[in-house]
């Protein structure tokens, strides 16, 4: 006899997951060496810090979105009846 039901599935734990690992790739893509008072570096306007990386992580942000709101799926009768 099994009473627990939760709100989330573990499909959905899942879609939260990686949405978690692509926000922090994300961030980690943004990483690099910063322009100093001495010295420039024109890296900090690259395509992967400037477009790449706020994309997957924003693409992250929407995988933790899709995995909470996504239905579990619902249970057949027989289940429900035991």
């Amino acid at each position: 006899m099994n009473d627990k039901h939760f709100a989330l599935s573990k499909k959905n734990f899942i879609w939260i997951a990686a949405g978690i690992v692509l926000i922090i790739l994300g961030f980690i893509l943004m990483l690099g060496a910063p322009s100093t008072k001495d010295a420039y570096n024109p890296d900090i306007f690259s395509f992967r810090r400037i477009v790449l990386a706020p994309t997957v992580s924003f693409v992250g942000f929407a995988l933790i979105l899709v995995g909470i709101l996504v239905n579990p799926g619902k249970k057949s009768t027989t289940e429900s009846a035991e």
